[in-house]
């Protein structure tokens, strides 16, 4: 229901209410003062029947609505608790109660045989007066209410309740409609009552809104422009980036470029005088002479293929391999390399070990890796093992792919430790060393995603090489390896890596 019809009906019901209330409550009243105007005519009618003639008794009597009877209490139908206390106090009027609409009192005789009499009365005019008041009554308090009625309806509701009420609701529609010239209610509008503090609590709402939207849409703005700026920026530093890039390659270039002069000097010296001597004498090389000349042509080879693999980029062709499977085909290939026969060769890597790579490129950093160790050993005549191993590790959150290539040799020296992955830094220039090995392999596992770390072993003599991988492509642990987060292996904190 509407307010209107609301406050219409609780009006009527109220109004009701209250006749009967008004009813019910005066009802005994003036049911009990009737009561006592019509015992008191009763007894005034027999007062004159005792002290007047029987005739004159009468007139008096009809003339205010009762009347009067004389005889035995069985004829007069008088109980006989009534008689007794009227025959004990002769000439005394006894209220009898009532008959109907009647009020009886009764009073003896005294005599031989005494004789009672008993008068009645019934105010009948009085009581259609009651009644007419009654039906007065409820006629005048229907028509107060009707007036307050009218007078709300009329003069007070619609200024006090139902304007302001219209008023709120046609702002809030402007407010859906997005009139917000309209939204606000104008303070000439707001009365000075609960209603009024309500329409002012809400303009200021809607200006509390509007004030935050327009907040909102300058920070917009602003996110607009810091966002462009940033465009911009990012363009320039991709720019600077790649100049970098550029720059940091000419720079591999130039040193490149000043460590192939010398890894050419010597190997291009010792040919040079073969060549002379060939030249004044072809059959004048001994079979050494023959096997170093061999030995200088495969070094020459190593160094150009070396230079391509460290100059060449392209982006991996990585698939789902199996790394135990790379392990043996890189220890296969330093195998045939007869001074590698001394060195044990250790594949420790579980079988169904998978890792997401470029197999072909993988192979290459393996044997880069493995080879390395087995010329640090030879070199040095200190141990005889290279294993590699592999396992699952978790760093911040993250599960990663661990492979280690270990020796038992003399480890790393300290000095060359922070540039190991430098082009060109090798601890042997003689014929195999070129010094681009551990720099061709750390380009490679980089451009996996992942890392090649290089430090000693802290708990026994020798290298570690170690290269980081994400576990695969959706994180998750790698079938074959044992439990993820593993973490046993040091780490120190003098890493190197590229």
């Amino acid at each position: 229901m509407r307010i209107r019809k609301k406050l219409i009906f609780l009006h009527t019901l109220f109004s009701l209410a209250l006749t009967l209330i008004l009813l019910v409550a005066l009802r005994p009243a003036i049911s009990q003062i009737l009561d006592r105007a019509e015992r008191t005519s009763a007894t005034l009618v027999l007062e004159q029947a005792l002290r007047q003639s029987p005739a004159d008794a009468e007139s008096w009597a009809s003339g205010r609505g009762a009347s009067w009877r004389v005889g035995s209490p069985d004829s007069l139908d008088i109980p006989a608790s009534i008689a007794q206390d009227a025959t004990d106090n002769p000439l005394a009027p006894i209220d009898a109660g009532r008959r109907g609409v009647h009020a009886i009192v009764v009073a003896a005789i005294p005599g031989p045989e005494p004789r009672y009499i008993l008068a009645e009365a019934s105010l009948t005019e009085v009581r259609e007066v009651v009644t007419r008041f009654y039906l007065l009554l409820v006629i005048a308090v229907l028509a107060a209410y009707g007036l307050v009625v009218v007078a709300l309806e009329l003069l007070v509701l619609p200024q006090h309740v139902y304007g302001p009420i219209r008023r709120m609701l046609r702002a809030d529609l402007a407010v859906q409609a997005g009139e917000t010239e309209n939204e606000l209610i104008p303070d000439a509008s707001i009365p000075a009552d609960e209603l009024g503090e309500i329409m002012k609590s809400r303009n200021e709402s809607i200006r509390k809104i509007r004030s935050q939207e327009r907040a909102l849409a300058e920070a917009f703005d602003r996110l607009e422009l810091n966002a462009n700026d940033l465009k911009v920026k990012n363009h320039l530093l991709e720019r600077a980036r790649q100049n970098l890039a550029d720059a940091d390659r000419l720079a591999s270039l130039g040193m490149m470029s000043a460590g192939l002069a010398h890894e050419l000097n010597t190997p291009l010296a010792v040919l040079k005088g073969l060549t002379e001597r060939l030249r004044q004498d072809p059959a004048g090389l001994s079979e050494d002479q023959a096997e170093l000349m061999h030995r200088v042509v495969l070094r020459l080879e190593r160094l150009g293929e070396s230079l391509l693999d460290f100059a060449r980029v392209r982006p991996p062709q990585s698939r789902e391999t199996d790394l135990s499977r790379i392990v043996d085909d890189a220890m296969t290939l330093v195998r045939i390399d007869r001074e590698a026969r001394q060195i044990e060769l250790a594949n420790l890597v579980p079988k169904g070990t998978r890792a997401f790579c470029d197999e072909d490129r993988f192979v290459q950093v393996f044997v880069n890796l493995i080879r390395n160790a087995v010329d640090a050993l030879r070199e040095s005549g200190k141990g005889s093992r290279v294993q590699v191993s592999a396992e699952t590790i978790e760093r911040d959150g993250e599960q990663w792919l661990s492979v280690a290539v270990a020796d038992d040799g003399p480890g790393i020296a300290p000095d060359v430790l922070s540039t190991l992955f430098e082009p060109f830094v090798s601890t042997r220039l003689d014929a195999r060393g070129t010094g681009l090995g551990l720099a061709v392999a750390e380009g490679i596992v980089r451009e996996h995603g992942g890392v090649l770390l290089a430090r000693n072993n802290p708990e026994r003599t020798g290298a570690v090489f170690e290269i980081l991988l994400p576990a695969d492509p959706g994180g998750e642990v790698v079938a074959g390896l044992g439990p993820a987060g593993r973490t046993d292996n040091p780490r120190p904190e003098d890493e190197t890596h590229g």
